[in-house]
């Protein structure tokens, strides 16, 4: 692991897409193969479009890295855990460039995509409690210079994206990923992420399996895998290159570039849907990086609805704003509809039966 990468292999099960490398200025060169342009599709069709030749990556918003590579790097949860062990190691991440990042999440991360060389970070050991993992990740989120379960934490939950601590498990064979309590949630967050959930099917958003686990994690399943199959996804972050550190889209962008991507109008009516539930209930962390997009059997489709809870947002706004507005009303609502193309008969029952069914976790006084 210590030693530098100078070219990446990029690999979606056996198929090899491309390669990568980081040009003299700092900014990654990528180039699909050649039989990958013959078979394959295009990786992120608004700036990785399959044909011949190298793609130079912008240096913003993601460090001189592609869209889609980035949605491979862990957010906080997981970058504390790979900077930590890599310390333990004697490494110093700081020396660590974003193709030695991605070699390290190899093929431990969500989606299709794999990396080689493959680094990511492996353990003979395991522990299944969930229980127990909540109390080494407690000892981690307190003690600055933990290191006892480091490396079993860092192969669960290293690849991770979000601020929360998370680990990917098996339950009953099937991939899972449990979430705990940050240092900054309440205590039964889990709770009330597993409410939203079961809220937010009732109002007819697409979610994955979720379950309320030891009756107090909150458990869903993985959208990226089918059985031994992995799933390619692409955050809207990525796709669109919008940073989620900041407000950066709005729903306006979101459902327009949901048409664009899948060509389908009924998906751009999932986007508006998920998005009135968001205002609805409160969810204002609606950054660029809570929508995804998966592409299976040849399609391009809204992801499963996920990070679905209560928050304030970006000082109190939606992180993703609504015809312009960080805390809309219903005009702004109808006017994004508008804008999109979407006929007001279905916006109007959409919004209808979202609030009926959204009662127990509704807020703001709607007409």
């Amino acid at each position: 692991m210590a030693d530098s990468i100078n070219i990446l292999k990029i690999f979606i099960g056996a198929k090899s897409v491309g390669r990568m490398v980081i040009s003299s200025d700092r900014l990654c060169v990528f180039e699909y193969d050649p039989e990958f342009v013959s078979t394959g599709f295009s990786i992120s069709p608004f700036y990785l479009p399959l044909r011949p030749g190298t793609f130079t990556a912008r240096r913003e918003p993601f460090e001189g890295l592609f869209g889609v590579f980035n949605d491979s790097l862990p957010d906080g949860w997981g970058n504390l855990l790979i900077d930590r062990y890599l310390a333990s190691q004697g490494i110093q991440s700081q020396s660590l460039s974003v193709i030695d990042r991605l070699s390290i999440v190899g093929s431990s991360g969500m989606g299709a995509i794999q990396y080689k060389p493959d680094k990511h970070i492996r353990t003979k050991h395991d522990i299944d409690d969930l229980n127990i993992l909540a109390t080494e990740i407690e000892k981690v989120l307190s003690e600055v210079d933990y290191t006892g379960s480091l490396d079993i934490l860092a192969e669960k939950g290293g690849s991770s994206g979000g601020a929360r601590p998370k680990v990917f498990v098996t339950i009953k064979g099937k991939p899972w990923l449990v979430k705990f309590p940050s240092s900054y949630d309440q205590s039964d967050i889990g709770r009330i992420e597993y409410n939203y959930s079961v809220i937010a099917k009732k109002c007819g958003i697409e979610m994955p399996e979720t379950a309320l686990l030891e009756g107090k994690y909150f458990g869903v399943q993985r959208f990226d895998r089918d059985g031994k199959k992995r799933i390619h996804m692409h955050t809207a972050s990525g796709l669109l290159y919008a940073s989620h550190q900041f407000p950066s889209l709005d729903y306006i962008d979101l459902i327009k570039a949901t048409l664009a991507l899948t060509k389908d109008i009924g998906e751009a009516y999932k986007m508006f849907r998920l998005m009135v539930f968001n205002i609805l209930t409160g969810n204002k962390d609606d950054h660029a990086k809570n929508f995804s997009f998966i592409y299976n059997s040849g399609k391009w489709k809204l992801s499963p609805a996920y990070d679905l809870t209560p928050n304030s947002g970006f000082n109190g706004n939606h992180s993703s704003t609504v015809a312009g507005k960080g805390n809309p009303s219903l005009e702004d609502i109808y006017e994004v509809a508008g804008q999109c193309g979407l006929k007001s008969k279905i916006t109007k029952r959409i919004f209808e039966e979202i609030y009926d069914n959204c009662v127990e976790i509704r807020v703001g006084n709607w007409p």
